[in-house]
């Protein structure tokens, strides 16, 4: 009996563990979060593999699908001309605002910037640039219910 437990034990924490791995393993993540009427966003990309979810009004969402080479080229390409790296985040204090983060684990645009506190404006038009890009991916790859 205490091996049966002990079994059913392991195989639920095996279970928990690896469905939180798709949200740790990632080279680039693109999220929305947060507002008066929260909205959860987000967009991992490892390798050529995407996964897309969603959960906000009311709704729920997932989809994994596949980025294509030229996409990711045309991404990284986005990040380097609009300076990512150099894009400075403000220090304001934003409440009930639907904030984004853009994080880049590989390559040479590796960093991780948000505008939960608002972008310097001297590089809003570089950050808006780059969360079109990311709006782009989204839009021609996810089948919305």
């Amino acid at each position: 009996m205490n091996k049966i437990l002990g079994i059913i034990f392991a195989v639920i924490v095996l279970v928990s563990c690896n469905s939180q791995k798709v949200y740790s393993d990632f080279d680039i993540s693109f999220s929305r979060s947060g507002g008066f009427a929260p909205v959860y966003e987000n967009l991992l990309v490892k390798g050529n593999n995407a996964h897309y979810s969603y959960e906000g009004q009311g709704k729920k969402f997932r989809q994994d699908f596949k980025i294509s080479s030229e996409d990711l080229k045309k991404l990284n390409q986005t990040l380097s001309q609009n300076n990512f790296r150099r894009i400075q985040e403000d220090r304001k204090k934003l409440y009930d605002n639907v904030s984004t983060s853009i994080n880049i684990k590989k390559g040479p645009n590796e960093g991780s910037k948000t505008d939960a506190s608002m972008i310097m404006p001297n590089f809003t038009t570089n950050w808006n640039n780059i969360v079109n890009a990311f709006q782009e991916i989204i839009n021609n790859n996810v089948k919305k219910q």
